[in-house]
């Protein structure tokens, strides 16, 4: 009689194969987990410099915010002075005090204009600061979510070495992708 040609495998020979399909996918998610690894450690690293440059940004923004507070007091005290000169010139005993006491007023209101200019421009500043520091923290915090979704991958392709689910590792990959798309979107 013909042989037909039919091979039945050893349990041996199973055991190689099965532990060859795992083998395969423990080093697709070793491989996997160290390139996600390297972007998590990229994103981390960009997320840190941009919330350090927006706190520096934003104390900027703090620092002539008081500055423009201080110069917005000695607006006041001036024209404090310059009303009270006013009124003392206005009960002056003697043309020479009502003289000296107009002059100091209009002194005082001089210096005002000045004053207030540079508070004016104090608060632009700060302003100015306060938007930088707002347009450079923006990213940081989609870089932030992507990064969460990439530690998340991280954890379900940890999982499915140890549970040898290729679905968990389909699910790792969907994580990825979705991290590595919101970081994205964060540096657009």
């Amino acid at each position: 009689m013909a042989e037909e040609g039919f091979e039945v495998p050893s349990p041996h020979e199973k055991l190689i194969e099965h532990q060859a399909v795992h083998d395969s996918l423990a080093q697709r998610v070793a491989l996997v987990t160290a390139i996600l690894a390297t972007i998590g450690a990229i994103l981390s690293y960009q997320s840190g410099a941009n919330q350090n440059q927006a706190m520096f940004l934003k104390n900027e923004s703090i620092r002539k915010q008081a500055q423009a507070s201080d110069q917005w007091a000695f607006y006041q005290a001036s024209s404090i002075k310059q009303h009270i000169a006013e009124d003392m010139a206005g009960i002056a005993s003697n043309d020479a005090q009502r003289a000296a006491l107009l002059a100091r007023a209009k002194h005082e209101a001089s210096k005002k204009s000045d004053i207030k200019q540079a508070a004016e421009r104090l608060q632009r500043d700060s302003e100015k600061f306060n938007e930088r520091s707002e347009r450079v923290l923006r990213p940081h915090e989609r870089m932030a979510l992507g990064m969460t979704l990439i530690q998340i991958a991280v954890a379900l392709a940890s999982i499915t070495v140890l549970t040898r689910r290729t679905w968990l590792f389909w699910g790792s990959m969907l994580s990825a992708l979705l991290g590595v798309a919101v970081a994205a979107s964060g540096l657009l």
